[in-house]
């Protein structure tokens, strides 16, 4: 079982579908010498890694994609060409776990649309890709899959054989897309994808995408996935940051061990490089503090978004701040205290209980200006004084009855109490 929010980084935010070998490769080589001894572990190739021609985030539409007799997707040799040979993603994985490192993939649920068209087989059975695919379940956002029928004989011999190749590939961490929000039209294809997963012989984190998921489905998604995004894609607008609050509010009782609401990827460092090399993330300092302080109270699982190696000091030092991390392994039943204005600007308070003994604390500034705010240590119902530390800053503790903070415009502090 997961104990603890997957961490590791995704190719996305960067690259989009424009991910080649030397990139996973560059990106896994910094994770390994700077981020592993933090928790960080799985290195995920995202969408589109079938398809030769794949440029940036947007994507080419109905083109051809490198695909098997059997009907499942291969890597682009030009783009992975450690795969040639048959050996798919294989050398890709094992160069990854080499490092002491996991290796992650997503993928579209469905079936491709051109083995549809050309009716190619299905390993394990006498059905074909017409017979099983659903034609009118289709993506609002990608034309490279058909739905599958669950219902249709051939359909699950689909996705086993799909887990298989997966599984001999060395893939530790599935990012299933175009499902999450989808429910609950294809709930019966998402039970066959987790049921086909899980039967596959190889452990496999099961990430469900896009979001919002609706949740009034939070009891099947924590029992059939490990982490399903409660967001559309994240990015580094104020504005989004700020909805996130809603989210993780609403949220924050589904987390527990082995399932996790997911708030999306972090968008920090240089994101979105096939536009502009000099792209950075567009969030100011206070803001991804912010951001990391709710992602580690909440326990959201934490996936880099930027380019590793480009990774600037200041949010290096955020993401391996050793005490807000300890706060997302051992954080527990985290929630919201209190939303409300105070000193002309609105405040919204966090708690959650250590699993280690005492208590965490963190409190935001969604305001446009600086507040000095005191906090007595009842509004979280502990009413004797507190050893208080600041877990960004690591200054001495203080003792006391209540957390006095100066925090900025979009900013944000967390405490441990003991």
């Amino acid at each position: 079982m997961i104990i603890s929010p997957p961490m590791g980084w995704n190719s996305w935010d960067c690259y989009g579908a424009a991910a080649d070998e030397e990139i996973i490769r560059r990106n896994a080589e910094y994770m390994a010498k700077y981020l592993k001894p933090y928790g960080y572990e799985y290195v995920v190739l995202d969408i589109q890694w079938s398809e030769p021609g794949a440029k940036n985030h947007e994507y080419r539409p109905f083109v051809p994609l490198c695909m098997d007799e059997y009907s499942r997707l291969l890597p682009a040799e030009n783009r992975f060409p450690s795969s040639k040979g048959g050996r798919g993603l294989k050398p890709l994985a094992e160069y990854v776990h080499s490092l002491g490192l996991k290796f992650g993939l997503h993928i579209m649920r469905g079936i491709p649309r051109q083995a549809v068209h050309k009716n190619t087989k299905i390993l394990g059975t006498d059905k074909t890709a017409g017979e099983i695919a659903k034609t009118d379940s289709i993506c609002s956002w990608n034309t490279d899959m058909y739905g599958v029928d669950p219902d249709k004989d051939g359909a699950r011999a689909y996705y086993d054989s799909i887990f298989a190749l997966y599984a001999e590939w060395g893939v530790d961490f599935i990012k299933c897309d175009d499902i999450a929000r989808e429910l609950p039209h294809e709930e019966k294809e998402l039970i066959m994808i987790s049921e086909s997963l899980r039967s596959c012989g190889r452990d496999m984190v099961l990430s469900l995408s896009p979001g919002p998921a609706p949740i009034e489905k939070a009891e099947l998604f924590k029992r059939i996935s490990n982490m399903w995004r409660i967001t559309d894609d994240f990015w580094d607008k104020w504005e989004l940051l700020y909805d996130m609050f809603d989210r993780t509010e609403k949220w924050c009782t589904h987390t527990g061990p082995g399932h996790y609401p997911d708030a999306d990827m972090l968008p920090v460092g240089a994101i979105l490089q096939d536009y502009d090399e000099s792209n950075r993330t567009k969030f100011t300092q206070d803001e991804q503090i912010t951001m990391l302080t709710l992602w580690s109270i909440f326990r959201s699982p934490l996936m880099i978004g930027g380019e590793l190696s480009k990774l600037d000091e200041f949010t290096a030092g955020l993401l391996t701040n050793e005490a807000v991390l300890k706060m997302h392994k051992t954080a527990r039943n985290s929630h919201q205290v209190w939303r409300r204005e105070i000193n002309g600007a609105e405040h919204i308070l966090w708690t959650a209980s250590n699993a280690e003994g005492g208590n965490y604390l963190a409190v935001f500034n969604t305001g446009e200006r600086s507040s000095k705010v005191e906090i007595p240590l009842s509004d979280i119902e502990i009413y004797t004084e507190a050893e208080i530390t600041d877990l960004w800053s690591g200054a001495a503790p203080l003792y006391g009855r209540s957390v006095i903070a100066e925090i900025p415009s979009h900013g944000a502090k967390a405490y441990v109490l003991k």
